[in-house]
């Protein structure tokens, strides 16, 4: 699985596969001339089972059918390493990279330092923030419109790790070096376009001054832009970069005031950040604000729909929680004495309140915990929520899965390989061979499936996404097997995995993780909150199911193996009958 977070544990191994004509030494991973910043790697193969494996001189473990995948420890720049099986031998160069910003030689900046490096536009009185990297012992500072604004060296401070270290369990922070890093802030109270910031320096007495790359503008609060989604469904983040969390996305035709500008992104006047090329500005709009009275409830066939009026499309965030659905409307104040709610399958009740000044919540307390999907959109100003009443399940016992969709999602495909066993056999193909068989099980047992691929084609997340979404199904199921980042062990390294993003797919997550695991005795690799596009679909409860792991030596042997896999198959159709059942 190699995708945005989807790089998560697999995007690090993609290679071509590979013909076994006869007999050799292969090393899939690291290709030669490789480059990483981590401090350790390892190396992915096979050989013939017969004679030793050396790297370096070292022997190393190998599985019986003779595949491999020891770690090494990297030093900082160029590392050689020597594989050799009997009279065969590759040479392969690592390169590690350091993550210590690199400090200019004389009196200049470093590189592409200076920051804001985009255009740049904030409210009066917000910080506005600068920072270089300059020689130690230099005096730094900035000139803004008529300011001077002193940069001084800053202490050390904790540094993050990457969000896929939480997948090899190292995900702690780390000190790294502040020398040469200069930071200082400043506010300016009137609206104005102050241009770019002048950097200067200073340095055993001599003196350069840089311009930086982004100009500063500070908006003024009577003349905010007004931005409208233009696209199905906006990405929210936290903060002006995709490396930032994902929020609620905006439905179409949302409405918000801009509040401030980072390169291409806005940030919108409810906190959130999104592109701009997801959204228009209007011209002349006047600042999205609306009441909100009475509300309104109609049942549909497999859905109950509750209709907000409002005078324009405001801003939306939704909390799912055990037994209650949560709608938040922003620039919006409540006038409501009024809402109707018969007696419905899916509500209890329905409660809301003004939880700040424009800031309304509505309360969906539900009769299960168990949700089994929502959307939300824009009719007009109208916003329209629906929520999925729960599938009706068979009862059969020979076809306990009858009345049921579920989408079966093949991980990668065509282009996309995803990740590679040791003797380069790639996961997209045994993702489609597992698929196609846990697609037969369920079918046995009574259910529609539908695939988003039958065959070697390369089908992108977002028609994957869409195919949940117009599909509605019980559930979604994307299968993949794992790998691992250049610095995890991939010798010890094992097991099951599930991945969850909605809470409504957290029940099905925490079953289908114990369920198999314990039917197939599997190693417990884990079930983790991740945000992947396969996970992300609100329309059915949807989980990522990791099936092993393609850069461990032994259980690429039970990946591939024909056996294991119709195993397999059954162990999760079985996972999914016994799920339906506990939660009818």
């Amino acid at each position: 699985m190699k995708n945005l977070l989807g790089l998560v544990i697999l995007g690090c191994i993609v290679t071509s596969s590979v013909a076994l004509a006869e007999p050799s030494l292969i090393v899939v991973f690291p290709q030669t001339s490789y480059q990483t910043s981590a401090q350790k790697i390892f190396f992915l193969g096979t050989a013939p089972p017969d004679g030793q494996v050396l790297i370096n001189s070292k022997p190393i473990t190998r599985s019986k059918a003779g595949h491999f995948s020891p770690s090494f420890p990297l030093q900082l720049g160029e590392n050689l390493f020597t594989v050799r099986h009997q009279n065969q031998e590759l040479q392969i160069k690592v390169t590690r990279l350091t993550t210590d910003p690199e400090l200019p030689q004389g009196l200049a900046f470093a590189k592409d330092s200076l920051t804001p490096a985009v255009d740049i536009a904030r409210l009066p009185g917000e910080l506005i923030c600068f920072s270089a990297i300059a020689p130690p012992n230099a005096s730094v500072s900035v000139k803004l419109a008529n300011q001077i604004i002193a940069l001084p060296p800053q202490p050390q401070q904790a540094q993050l790790p990457s969000n896929l270290a939480a997948l090899t369990g190292q995900n702690q922070p780390y000190a790294q070096s502040s020398v040469g890093n200069y930071k200082g802030c400043t506010t300016v109270a009137t609206a104005a376009d102050l241009g770019q910031p002048q950097f200067h320096l200073t340095l055993n007495g001599k003196k350069i001054t840089q311009p930086g790359a982004g100009k500063i503008q500070i908006l003024s609060r009577a003349e905010l832009p007004v931005s409208e989604v233009t696209v199905e469904s906006g990405a929210a983040r936290t903060g002006p970069s995709t490396d930032y969390s994902r929020l609620t996305p905006l439905p179409k035709g949302t409405r918000a005031t801009v509040t401030g500008r980072e390169g291409e992104w806005l940030r919108l006047d409810y906190g959130a950040w999104i592109n701009s090329k997801e959204t228009r500005i209007l011209p002349g709009a006047v600042p999205p604000q609306t009441i909100i009275r009475s509300v309104g409830y109609r049942q549909l066939p497999g859905a109950t729909e509750i209709v907000f009026p409002l005078q324009v499309p405001v801003p939306v965030s939704v909390q799912q929680s055990e037994g209650a659905f949560a709608l938040t409307l922003y620039n919006t104040t409540a006038q409501t004495d009024i809402i109707r709610l018969d007696d419905d399958p899916l509500i209890s009740r329905l409660d809301w309140q003004q939880e700040a000044p424009e800031q309304v919540k509505y309360t969906f307390n539900l009769k299960k915990a168990q949700q089994w999907g929502y959307k939300l959109r824009y009719d007009g100003t109208t916003l329209v929520l629906a929520l999925r009443h729960p599938p009706k399940i068979g009862n059969s016992r020979r076809k306990p899965l009858a009345n049921l969709k579920i989408v079966l999602d093949p991980g990668h495909g065509g282009k996309e390989s995803g990740a590679s066993g040791p003797t380069g056999y790639l996961e997209k193909d045994v993702n489609l061979v597992v698929s196609k068989l846990l697609r037969d099980e369920l079918v046995k047992r009574g259910a529609t499936v539908v695939m988003t691929r039958e065959d070697d084609k390369e089908v992108s997340l977002a028609e994957r996404q869409a195919i949940i979404s117009q599909e509605e199904p019980a559930i979604a199921i994307s299968i993949h097997h794992n790998s691992l980042p250049d610095d995890g062990d991939a010798e010890k390294t094992k097991g099951f995995g599930t991945f969850w993003y909605q809470p409504q797919a957290h029940n099905l997550a925490i079953f289908l993780q114990n369920y198999v695991v314990k039917k197939l005795s599997r190693p417990y690799y884990g079930v983790f909150w991740n945000n992947l596009a396969l996970t992300r679909p609100a329309a059915a409860p949807s989980v990522l199911l990791e099936l092993g792991f393609m850069s461990n030596p032994d259980e690429f042997e039970q990946i591939v193996n024909p056996k294991e896999q119709k195993k397999t198959a059954n162990a999760i159709a079985q996972g999914i009958t016994e799920w339906f059942r506990s939660v009818r």
